[in-house]
């Protein structure tokens, strides 16, 4: 399959979605999150329709939902192709105005509009693969967006490429554009019937070349303390802070199994919102481990430093509520090894070797794989996301395009005749 008459639209396309915010909001009930996302959503079946895919649509849930038609004598399953259209709510995503560095030189980018944002050459060590390509990043004051516009963009061209050369052979393809991945609802609403896909792979990932087989396991742990408030000036041996053993609790959890001194495969639990008073505190965690057996470990070991501070306090009293959030899809996956062997194979057949690895996080691929569709992760290039120095490779996102379209060649290839 030859790329080099190709005219690449996905650089154009990610900077003018970047352009358009859609961060989503945990706080809000609805879904999506935030009405601004469905703003993409628009301009998505809009593009979708002018490539002649006519049954693109936008449901009332903010899904996007359309269909490459096959056009092959063979029974190929039909393969869908996913990236969500939030951005993080960790960073400010309003008025986002994306820079391109030509030709990289290997220096430290220091970007424009805040000279104290620097993505320094040393700290990210990814940029000594990109001598010569061209960078994207913000102008400094906003996160860029690439988690997950550049996915987004990339299927979008990929699915421009296949409408546009209908020699290159391939089965069914669903395309599903979601919202709110970012605060791990993004799944919530996918009409599965409606979808009606075998496979799938989502487009959110890191570095170029790897595809993600394996996430965390993940649950999220509400501990609730009712503390016994008096008057501070007559508070001796009487008073009993709820903030002060919430404090307890926290300090009590071992430095080794917290996100600042774990990697690669080490479990680990994270208090990412404290609020209260005196009377009542809520902690919230999240609990990340590779498998069942250590998540759940994780979390009795959390509620017995619970259970230990709360035992010098007769006054007061604790509700731990573990709330399930998404499963390692590897379990899934190992079921269906068809599905990382041609993304493997596909990788490969871009020029670029591949990397198969896990993500100390998830995808709407490690929800939607136990709602039925066996769907890992493969790379976006994007970088340092969640932050102002986020920053993703125009070549990198090529290759992206590139891989699904060998991906849905593979699929056919691999089929029988009807």
């Amino acid at each position: 399959m030859n790329f080099n008459n190709y005219n690449f639209t996905v650089s154009e396309r990610f900077i003018r979605y970047a352009k358009i915010d859609t961060q989503s909001n945990p706080d809000s009930p609805t879904c999506p999150s935030t009405e601004k996302q469905k703003n993409l959503s628009r301009l998505l079946v809009q593009e979708l329709k002018q490539m002649g895919i006519n049954d693109a649509e936008l449901d009332e849930h903010g899904y996007v939902y359309a269909t490459i038609e096959s056009n092959s004598t063979k029974n190929v399953p039909v393969i869908c192709f996913c990236s969500h259209v939030d951005t993080s709510p960790d960073c400010t995503g309003e008025n986002v105005n994306p820079v391109i560095h030509k030709n990289y030189d290997g220096k430290d980018l220091v970007l424009p509009n805040d000279k104290t944002q620097i993505i320094k050459f040393a700290e990210h060590p990814a940029l000594a693969e990109q001598i010569g390509n061209d960078i994207i990043t913000t102008d400094g004051t906003t996160l860029l967006g690439a988690d997950n516009k550049a996915g987004v963009a990339e299927i979008m061209d990929a699915a421009h490429f296949l409408m546009t050369h209908p020699e290159v052979k391939h089965g069914k393809i669903r395309i599903l554009f979601t919202p709110d991945e970012e605060i791990g609802r993004g799944a919530d609403k996918v009409n599965m019937k409606k979808l009606g896909a075998n496979f799938g792979y989502t487009i959110d990932g890191e570095t170029l070349g790897h595809l993600e087989n394996e996430t965390f396991s993940a649950d999220g742990v509400s501990i609730k303390i009712k503390g016994f408030p008096t008057h501070p000036g007559f508070a001796k041996d009487k008073m009993q802070h709820a903030i002060k053993i919430a404090s307890e609790i926290i300090t009590k959890i071992p430095a080794e199994k917290t996100p600042e001194h774990t990697e690669k495969k080490q479990p680990f639990m994270h208090p990412t919102n404290i609020s209260g008073s005196i009377e009542e505190v809520e902690i919230k965690f999240i609990i990340r481990a590779f498998d069942n057996a250590t998540l759940l470990a994780l979390e009795e070991e959390l509620r017995q430093i619970t259970i230990s501070v709360l035992s010098h306090y007769e006054k007061c009293s604790y509700e731990f509520t573990v709330t399930q959030q998404y499963r390692n899809m590897k379990e899934v996956l190992d079921k269906h090894p068809q599905v990382v062997e041609h993304a493997l194979e596909a990788i490969n057949r871009t020029g670029v070797k591949p990397v198969l690895s896990s993500i100390r996080g998830g995808t709407d691929g490690s929800r939607l794989s136990y709602m039925g569709l066996p769907c890992p992760n493969i790379f976006a290039g994007e970088h340092a996301f969640h932050s102002k120095q986020e920053w993703v490779s125009v070549q990198d996102m090529q290759k992206a395009v590139e891989t699904i379209v060998h991906l849905s060649n593979i699929w056919e290839e691999k089929s029988i005749e009807i």
